[in-house]
């Protein structure tokens, strides 16, 4: 990825990623299943997948009785294990792409990660990067604004929105776009309190130290650039590692 230098330049560093690779694990329902959001019952229904409807496996792990998969329509939940059948073959992904490292000393904690709900949800495309914007309000048309100008989500991150400078726009796609009102969306982990109860242990025993400028700021915000496979399939810096006002 390369960035057009401006005058008021910040620099990016990418760690380099990781040259591990992972199996995708292709799989067939095995009876009429419904494709949800979340691993639970009580999550919202993303689409109802007919027997003999072929998935890949985002995780081979089940996670409370249930397989993170990818339908071949590309949409991305989870579905009961027990009506998942495993094929035999698996298809290997292509190895990670070494990342450019370039000056500028922004660094990522990755002990974050920790604490980042479901992480196997996000898809990492670079592990560490500083980005510069805006912060805009990301309750402007919501029920409830919040002083703070983010979301409160129910895992106790922040859902904020930063209008990104321009040497930066590449970093969005179409569901930021759609979705995110042109905004880069950044989450900091554990902010607040937890309210959902699959996501209290990412948080326990642990408080957040990323100061949040005020909207209308124009800061410097560094940590892992990644998609998040749910809803639209957005852009976002998650976890934020750190948030700088700078001129």
């Amino acid at each position: 990825m390369k960035f057009i230098p401006a005058r008021r330049a910040i620099w990016v560093l990418f760690l380099v990623a990781c040259p591990c690779s992972v199996g995708a694990q292709q799989a067939t329902v095995n009876r009429n299943v419904i494709l949800r959001r979340d691993p639970s019952t009580a999550s919202p229904v993303l689409e109802h997948l007919s027997k003999g409807a072929r998935v890949t496996l985002v995780d081979a792990t089940a996670d409370s009785g249930f397989y993170h998969v990818r339908t071949e329509d590309d949409l991305v939940g989870w579905i009961f294990a027990k009506y998942v059948s495993l094929s035999e073959v698996t298809t290997p992904l292509p190895p990670a792409t070494p990342s450019t490292v370039v000056p500028g000393g922004a660094q990522c904690d990755a002990s974050l990660w920790n604490h980042v709900y479901h992480s196997q949800r996000l898809i990492v495309n670079q592990k560490c990067i500083a980005v510069t914007g805006t912060i805009a309000d990301a309750t402007a048309n919501q029920t409830m604004r919040e002083p703070d100008g983010v979301r409160h989500e129910n895992d106790g991150d922040t859902h904020g929105w930063l209008k990104v400078d321009p040497e930066f726009q590449n970093l969005l796609n179409a569901g930021n776009m759609n979705e995110e009102g042109g905004n880069l969306v950044f989450e900091i982990v554990c902010r607040y309190p937890v309210t959902q109860p699959d996501a209290k242990t990412a948080c326990q025993g642990y408080k957040d130290q990323v100061a949040l400028p005020p909207v209308g700021s124009h800061v410097r915000i560094v940590g892992t650039y990644v998609q998040d496979t749910f809803h639209a399939k957005w852009m976002e810096i998650h976890p934020v590692t750190s948030i700088t006002v700078v001129p």
